[in-house]
């Protein structure tokens, strides 16, 4: 019988070179983990639960880890730990990976560059720093997190994170005096600035539009160009369409007309308009 270990890696927030995060991710979480307890006799199998024995650790010999290098210029410029923005104009890549005793356990090369052999031997050499470094602080974080677990203090992913960063913005209560409100409020209104004229009726700066109160004029009622031709075009079809007829106008319109554009006419609150009734003239009777 064997054990069977799935390892699961879920991307949180992605800068670049996630074959370096991922390995390193997934090297310690395999250090970290624990399995139940087991003994043989015979044929016999027995799994312990971890009340009953204490989950012993997997048997790993040595921790590889992936170090990348970006190549830019066709290998002129080097590179490592790429970000997002320098893998998208990066020409190639080199990832190696390696363990503390200076084992090269795999190669990997991609993109459109050839490299030689003094600068794989450049990058090795580099690596080699570089996991000695990782090495020494992986092992240094799961013996704290081993220390703190025999301690009963706090351990985990979610302890490990400060209430400050979550909490920034949160605000203790605190308390108003409520008295003498009233004299306040006299008090602050007496020495406030009058307020500003109030329109309280509609203002018509130009036909079609209107403001109330104040703010911003509005500029729709200058026509453009073209409407201004299109408007004179559908005057004259009106001119010439009532010269047959009798031609009728509402006080409202001829007051509208005759005022300047320029100022503002105000309308009046109340709905009831003079309307004119037209009704076809009687046609004359033709006698034979």
């Amino acid at each position: 019988q064997v054990w069977q270990i799935r390892l699961d890696l879920h991307l949180l927030n992605h800068d670049g070179n996630i074959i370096d995060a991922a390995s390193i991710a997934g090297i310690v979480a395999l250090c970290h983990f624990r399995r139940p307890d087991v003994s043989v006799q015979g044929e016999e199998v027995t799994v312990y639960t971890p009340e009953e024995r204490d989950p012993v650790p997997l048997s790993i010999h040595h921790i590889p880890i992936c170090v990348s290098f970006a190549f830019f210029q066709q290998g002129t410029y080097l590179l490592v730990d790429p970000s997002e923005r320098e893998e998208c104009v990066m020409d190639g890549v080199l990832v190696i990976a390696m363990n503390k005793h200076r084992e090269i356990c795999t190669i990997q090369s991609s993109g459109g560059i050839m490299l030689v052999k003094d600068q794989v031997l450049r990058c090795s050499k580099i690596t080699a720093v570089k996991v000695a470094e990782i090495t020494e602080l992986i092992q240094k974080a799961l013996e704290n997190d081993q220390k703190v677990r025999k301690e009963g203090g706090k351990f985990g992913f979610a302890e490990s994170i400060p209430n400050q960063k979550i909490t920034a913005f949160k605000m203790e209560s605190a308390a108003v005096d409520t008295n003498n409100v009233e004299e306040q409020a006299e008090e602050i209104i007496t020495k406030a600035d009058p307020p500003s004229e109030v329109f309280a009726k509609p203002i018509l700066h130009t036909p079609g539009t209107a403001q109330i109160g104040e703010g911003i004029e509005n500029s729709w009622g200058e026509l453009e160009e073209s409407e201004k031709e299109e408007a004179a075009e559908e005057e004259g079809e009106g001119e010439a369409a009532g010269s047959d007829g009798q031609k009728m106008e509402t006080e409202e319109t001829s007051t509208i007309r005759e005022t300047n554009k320029d100022e503002p006419i105000v309308l009046s609150d109340s709905e009831e308009e003079e309307v004119v009734i037209l009704e076809p003239q009687e046609l004359r009777r033709r006698t034979r």
